[in-house]
């Protein structure tokens, strides 16, 4: 499935709830469904630098040359949206990941109803997955 097609798939879910608590405990059991990380991958140099909470992000480039990523925080909002992040890019050639137009964020209402520190997680954890896959780029071709 392409970017675009798991982004349209994000917005028709979200589409469904009215209310933004709604949406938050959505946020929340997709937090709550992604897959531990290994505690060895619990180290500095996968943590987000921009988030609040601490979200760790590890890129695993295969053989397939496609990057997958796996993802963990502290806090279960963030773990949500590090969850949303990862069924969205993962799984895609990191020009794809670098390439990729997130229109899915704004078009369900992420910007304007997370708080400003949020927020800016989020925009890090998009800046530091796009910047794995514009550094792997060379790796996978």
């Amino acid at each position: 499935m392409t970017i675009n097609a798991i982004q349209d798939e994000l917005i028709e879910d979200f589409s469904f709830y009215q209310d933004w608590m709604e949406k938050y405990e959505l946020i929340i059991q997709l937090g709550k469904e992604l897959p531990l990380i290994d505690e060895s991958n619990r180290q500095d140099q996968y943590i987000i630098k921009g988030c609040q909470s601490k979200v760790w992000l590890v890129p695993e480039l295969k053989d397939d040359g496609k990057l997958y990523f796996t993802a963990d925080s502290d806090a279960v909002i963030t773990k949500g949206l590090v969850s949303l992040m990862v069924k969205v890019l993962s799984g895609h050639s990191p020009k794809e990941i670098a390439d990729a137009d997130l229109y899915f964020i704004d078009q369900i209402g992420l910007k304007e109803h997370l708080s400003p520190t949020r927020a800016n997680g989020l925009l890090s954890m998009v800046k530091q997955m796009k910047l794995y896959g514009l550094a792997l780029q060379s790796k996978a071709s």
